[in-house]
């Protein structure tokens, strides 16, 4: 896809932050203050006939990059940088499906976060771009990924429990690998408070500027392995 005004610096640029389901994105992009950008309201909806899906047939894969619209994810970002502003659906998990609309606005500020299991699968568009401030993957102990994810996921209703179970015990095996092929594509590994160190250093670069990352790949990189994801 083409971007609006490319030739034309950015006012803002974007923090990728990505991780496994359940490792904490929402919660430290929230903790930062910045403008936050929900990636995960970008899932194709249930009826979407492009939707993968799962090979032992118990219907979509909702962890697969497949199941998003990285483009419109990717125009959305484009927007916020040069523009300040960008209209994005809002999603209910639950449903499978989008329920309406939302504006999102900077309100001035140089630097937002966008967060969300697909986030590395743009890195590399939002680098070429001129638009990328850093890109992060959250990681930790994928026990406490799972008990926090299954917590979560239960409490707010977002499918059966027995469903969420199996697919937690899953992307609990999984979870790794899922580190490894967010790494490889471009995301930097770190815990909560690293994180935060290189977003406060993402702050302090301003617009013009880019945090450690942002210019090249991870130097720690993995091979390409199936993607799991939040949904």
């Amino acid at each position: 896809m083409s971007f609006p005004s490319a030739a034309r610096h950015p006012a803002a640029r974007v923090l990728l932050l990505t991780g496994p389901s359940g490792s904490g994105k929402s919660s430290l992009a929230a903790r930062t203050g910045l403008p936050v950008l929900r990636l995960d309201d970008f899932y194709k909806e249930g009826t979407d006939p492009t939707l993968p899906q799962l090979p032992d047939g118990g219907g979509a894969d909702w962890d697969s990059p497949l199941s998003w619209d990285a483009d419109a994810a990717l125009a959305a970002v484009a927007a916020l940088c040069h523009e300040g502003r960008a209209a994005v659906p809002v999603y209910d998990i639950g449903a499978s499906a989008r329920t309406g609309s939302a504006d999102v606005t900077l309100d001035g500020a140089a630097l937002f976060v966008a967060e969300g299991i697909f986030a590395a699968e743009v890195i590399d568009r939002c680098r070429a771009a001129g638009l990328l401030a850093d890109a992060l993957c959250l990681r930790g102990r994928p026990t406490t990924t799972f008990r926090r994810r299954l917590l979560r996921d239960v409490r707010e209703s977002r499918k059966p429990v027995p469903y969420l179970i199996r697919r937690g015990l899953r992307l609990l095996r999984t979870e790794r690998s899922v580190v490894a092929r967010q790494t490889a594509l471009g995301a930097h590994p770190c815990a909560r408070p690293e994180a935060l160190a290189r977003i406060a250093a993402a702050r302090t670069a301003g617009p013009g500027g880019a945090a450690p990352g942002a210019d090249g790949p991870s130097e720690e990189r993995g091979s390409p392995v199936r993607a799991a994801g939040r949904k």
